[in-house]
């Protein structure tokens, strides 16, 4: 896909690239440059084709493949996140938040990683969880993507603080900059400042389309057009990934075993007869084969550094354009798939929490991480899928279990009934979660309790 346009007064056109963020480059391509030693070959297998597939356009095929790779080798981050890119290049906004969300929870730092996620909950109209993840990593973000993804999640004063603070340090501004901040300026109503700073980059002969192209979608209500235009995607109806794939499906052994010896030691200290029990699903690899030949991808893409997971992403440097959609491509039909899909996994709306006398007698247990710092990761994540839990506060205590250390995430400040209701929110969602009385912690705590103070933002 060319789209070409002039910038100042060079005769030779510049090239945009349909994409506007850095954010997006998830979905223009993923190369495997290493794995991990015991990964499936199965799953290396399926997720290099699932590359092949969507460098290639073949939408529905990187679905196929990538699915296959999740299910083969389900806790690997970098699978999760290609799955994520390939919904979210078929629009299926819902899907690749999940997806992406799961690469997150299983350490996947990389922002591209963060940004996609960021963009998809923009997409369905969660701009909370998408501001509470940007804010999370905004220091590892290049500040031309996160001041727009800022301004595309409802904040554009924000977002044009941070584009306008790039500005003044760049030694040298890119179009990119400049015409995310040119969008930024537009989508908070500051029209004047937007034509200016997007001629600078844009012909004068079709610089009244652009602004037109940004008017027609600057309403609120536009959150998913908005998203679904600067990735150039048609949004699908979308019930989620399939429900074999779901994460909560794939609980970590260590974790398993964990969790399993905590809520044995609180069933005994509340009374309670029946302990909740995560059954283990062992995952079979989907058949796959070889994808047909196809068109090759339009875009060339530039290679970045491998992240932590061993996958790196590649992209060119992008520059934020609205164009006039053509029509959709055969390959973005989706077709009817025969596999059960879940629920999507919105956001819960807010329990009602009876109400207790004894306030603040009890604890509700989210989480437990392998170190102190994924511990505060988890919360954050959780406080974001999570608004019961703002007013609540964090608490985190290391513990030894089966000769392992574990940090553990509970929220302080509940009574009796209102930690059983918080926790059937937790539950409801696919994740574990157990209540305790502050007077009876689980066993194999270590005796110095961390308080998590609250981030300033």
């Amino acid at each position: 896909m060319d789209r070409s346009f002039k910038t100042g007064s060079r005769a030779k056109p510049y090239r945009a690239p349909r994409l506007a963020l850095a954010i997006t480059t998830a979905i223009a391509g993923l190369t495997l440059s290493s794995m991990t030693a015991n990964a499936a070959p199965g799953a290396q297998v399926s997720f290099s084709k699932a590359q092949t597939a969507l460098s290639k356009g073949q939408v529905n095929k990187a679905i196929t493949y990538a699915e296959a790779a999740v299910s083969a080798d389900p806790r690997n981050p970098g699978y999760r996140a290609l799955l994520g890119a390939a919904y979210l290049e078929a629009g299926r906004f819902q899907s690749a938040a999940t997806s992406f969300g799961d690469a997150l929870d299983l350490g996947d730092e990389n922002p591209r990683t963060v940004l996609s996620f960021a963009l998809a909950k923009i997409a369905l109209g969660d701009s909370g969880a998408a501001v509470s993840v940007l804010d999370e990593y905004a220091q590892a973000i290049d500040p031309t993507d996160l001041g727009l993804a800022l301004a595309l999640a409802g904040q554009p004063e924000r977002g044009m603080h941070v584009l306008v603070n790039a500005v003044r340090s760049a030694e040298q501004t890119t179009p990119k900059l400049r015409q995310n901040l040119a969008y930024t300026y537009a989508l908070a109503g500051n029209w004047r400042a937007a034509r200016v700073m997007a001629a600078e980059d844009v012909p004068a002969d079709q610089l009244d389309a652009r602004l037109s192209q940004w008017a027609s979608m600057s309403a609120p209500e536009m959150f998913q057009q908005r998203i679904a235009a600067l990735l150039d995607v048609t949004p699908r109806a979308d019930s989620g990934q399939p429900q074999q794939l779901a994460l909560a499906n794939f609980p970590g052994q260590t974790m398993l075993a964990a969790v399993s010896a905590e809520e044995a030691a609180t069933d005994v200290a509340m009374g309670e007869a029946t302990p909740l029990k995560i059954a283990y699903v062992a995952p079979t690899p989907t058949p796959v084969a070889q994808p047909a030949p196809g068109t090759a991808f339009a875009q060339a893409f530039a290679a970045s550094e491998p992240s932590a997971s061993g996958i790196r992403y590649v992209s060119n440097p992008v520059v934020q354009e609205l164009p006039t959609r053509a029509a959709p491509a055969a390959s973005r039909v989706a077709a009817a798939s025969p596999q059960r899909r879940m629920a999507p996994a919105a956001t819960p709306a807010p329990a009602p929490i009876a109400s207790d006398k004894a306030a603040g007698t009890h604890l509700v247990q989210l989480g437990s991480y392998s170190s102190k710092l994924e511990a505060e990761r988890g919360w954050n994540m959780l406080k974001a899928k999570f608004p019961q839990l703002k007013d609540h506060k964090p608490v985190i205590t290391e513990a030894v279990v089966n000769g392992r250390n574990f940090w553990r995430v509970a929220a302080a400040g509940f009574g009796p009934k209102s930690a059983q209701s918080m926790c059937g929110t937790v539950k409801s969602s696919g994740r574990g979660c157990f209540a305790y009385a502050a007077s009876a912690p689980p066993a194999g705590g270590v005796k110095r309790d961390v308080q998590m103070a609250a981030r300033s933002r």
